[in-house]
């Protein structure tokens, strides 16, 4: 039997991705009904860090320190990259909004300024970023300053090697060194998982014995770098825990994905939309949508009952290729769920560079979705497609978040752009919060 939902949304936002969840998010703080569709693995692969802008322009592989600045040269010079279409001051609150509820959901970051930071990567390279968690905030610190420091990993954990950090180091960091430890309780077991080890790491005797380990090798040290396994729902009390148990500031590296730091920030948007009352449908995925003039019907499979959700507006959040959101047979790219027209090269020849390390990058990572002002898909016609239906995140075209280091930001910014014209198009210029 198929049934059919009484009630009716103000949004539906299909995919729970960085850009899914941020609309969601951003949606519920307006005060509007929100039902989300969707999984939100793909957050695992995730490093924890919130990339604004770092890598523009490709070619030339500049670094960017203040990523505003990097912002005001991409809206001189590619006005078309969605980034582009918004002002600084909008991108600049959907940040600190985003990082807010980050916090209140129990995922502290450092508080946000101008510039970015350089983080250290599980391999020893330099990855700069804007958002820094803040058991992660104490290596930005050491990595400026390069004072003696220890790097700690475990015999079993194969996602991790802090001989491997202080090798790729060397002169540059010639105070750095690195010590493997048993992890406590795993003698017998050959190969650890982060993720095991973080869940461990909350128990008040397993934690005791892990410090206990490292105290006497010390040395020197005036700050200590782990593997980013420091707890999971409990990772404030784990870190306050080490730095309290060393005496020293403590920082986490970012590890290999699936990561610990990816699964506590699934954790934490999840738990930050099911407070503000988004309805979710995390096991669902969608069959179909129906437009009419005022509303959408989006059916759903993998739902008990075949059930059918009513919404005033649609957010198409359903990402790239990973997410399913665009999907390529041998010479077409298509958008997966409503058939809408895909910005792409021509021929499938030039879909590529024939050099795969090309510094300019490949055509088909900046296929996409063609929008309006408004954040409003087009149709072949170039029109909007349905004048509720609005896309963010990385299915949008002209831009290649990867090399340009600005995924977290084309998420959280474009989100937070279309829920804005979203709460004016049902409600005019104020949201139903009252917020300007």
């Amino acid at each position: 039997m198929t049934h059919t939902r009484q009630d009716t949304f103000d949004v539906a936002v299909i995919g729970a991705g960085m850009a899914g969840m941020a609309a969601a998010l951003f949606a519920a703080e307006r005060g509007l009904s929100c039902i989300q569709i969707g999984n939100g693995g793909g957050i695992l692969f995730a490093s924890g860090l919130l990339d604004l802008m770092s890598i523009h322009p490709l070619a030339e592989r500049r670094k960017w320190g203040f990523p505003f600045d990097a912002l005001a040269a991409l809206a001189l010079e590619q006005p078309q990259h969605p980034l582009a279409r918004i002002d600084a001051t909008s991108v600049r609150t959907a940040f600190n909004a985003f990082v807010a509820a980050l916090g209140k959901a129990g995922l502290p970051y450092a508080p946000l300024g101008k510039a970015n930071s350089d983080v250290l990567t599980s391999i020893g390279t330099i990855k700069p970023t804007y958002g820094v968690p803040r058991s992660m905030i104490a290596g930005v610190k050491a990595l400026a300053q390069r004072p003696p420091c220890l790097f700690v990993d475990f015999h079993g954990l194969r996602e991790f090697s802090a001989r491997q950090i202080v090798s790729t180091l060397g002169d540059s960091w010639p105070a750095a060194r690195f010590q493997r430890l048993q992890f406590p309780g795993t003698e017998a077991v050959p190969e650890l998982y982060a993720a095991h080890l973080a869940r461990a790491l909350e128990n008040v005797e397993t934690r005791a014995r892990t410090i206990d380990l490292v105290k006497p090798l010390l040395g020197d040290a005036q700050a200590i770098g782990f593997p980013a396994l420091l707890g999971l729902e409990h990772s404030v009390e784990v870190h306050a825990a080490f730095e309290a148990g060393l005496g020293l500031p403590v920082f986490e590296i970012p590890t290999m994905p699936t990561s610990v730091p990816g699964l506590r920030l699934l954790m934490a948007l999840e738990a930050a939309v099911a407070t503000r009352g988004v309805s979710r449908r995390h096991h669902s995925t969608v069959d179909s949508i129906v437009f009419d003039d005022e509303t959408a019907t989006i059916g759903l499979i993998d739902s008990p009952g075949g059930e059918r959700v009513v919404a005033r507006t649609v957010v198409l959040a359903t990402g790239r290729f990973m997410g399913r959101g665009l999907v390529a047979d041998r010479g077409h790219v298509s958008e997966s769920i409503i058939g809408l027209p895909v910005h792409q090269p021509t021929s499938r020849n030039e879909w590529h560079q024939r050099d795969f390390l090309d510094p300019t990058g490949h055509a088909i990572n900046r296929a996409g979705l063609l929008i309006d002002d408004s954040w409003r898909p087009l149709d072949a016609a170039g029109n909007p497609a349905w004048p509720h239906l609005f896309a963010v995140g990385s299915i949008l075209a002209h831009q290649d978040w990867m090399r340009s280091k600005c995924g977290s930001g084309l998420a959280i910014a474009t989100a937070w752009a279309a829920v804005r014209q979203i709460t004016r198009q049902l409600y005019g210029d104020c949201d139903k919060a009252g917020e300007p």
